[in-house]
């Protein structure tokens, strides 16, 4: 066969050569990532892959060659040495003092120790456990003011009021919503003056 290159015979410069004058045959970019894999060059060889990947046609090559040049090596050629160290007593690790105590850290728990929080408190930090707590009795239950009347105004309460017969109630609630809203100061009048028709 007449014209027939064999890529893996040639050198490295050539393979160059052949993929700068056909940038599109992915045959010669896998064989020169392949090669550059192999030498050891990681920039190289991650930007040759990279670029590549545009020419061929099947990117799992390209990424079963990455994953190889990144493998760790898990042979047991040093077997020897560690079986030696091993019976000798040896670990190989450092010895550590003896008031180096094993620190445990519990997934959720609390980011800071309570040695590092004696570490940084101060004197004003004691006024948080003086405040009363919300569990205290009375505390968190529905209770209205002195007046008898509850601390949340709306419309709706002055109107239900105004149904049920106790139109002065109904009244005193617009006057707090007119205070509270005095945008919208003619409308709770025109209500109040309603009330006072009515009765």
């Amino acid at each position: 066969m007449e014209g027939y290159i064999d890529l893996k015979t040639l050198t490295l410069d050539e393979l160059v050569g052949v993929v700068n004058l056909y940038p599109w045959f992915g045959n010669a970019r896998k064989e020169l990532c392949s090669r550059l894999v192999a030498m050891g060059d990681g920039e190289t060889a991650r930007a040759a892959l990279s670029e590549a990947s545009l020419y061929v046609s099947s990117r799992k090559v390209l990424a079963d060659m990455m994953r190889e040049r990144e493998r760790a090596d898990c042979s047991d050629k040093d077997i020897d040495n560690v079986l030696k160290r091993y019976i000798a007593g040896d670990s190989g690790k450092t010895e550590v003092g003896e008031g180096a105590g094993r620190k445990v850290l519990v997934v959720g728990g609390d980011y800071f120790s309570q040695e590092q929080y004696d570490r940084i408190k101060q004197s004003g930090d004691e006024v948080f456990p003086r405040f009363p707590a919300w569990s205290s009795p009375g505390r968190g239950q529905d209770r209205e003011p002195a007046d008898g009347f509850p601390e949340l105004y709306t419309e709706t309460l002055a109107q239900i009021y105004a149904e049920q017969g106790y139109p002065e109630q109904a009244k005193k609630i617009y006057s707090k919503l007119i205070l509270a809203y005095p945008e919208k100061n003619a409308y709770f009048a025109a209500l109040i003056q309603k009330l006072e028709q009515e009765n």
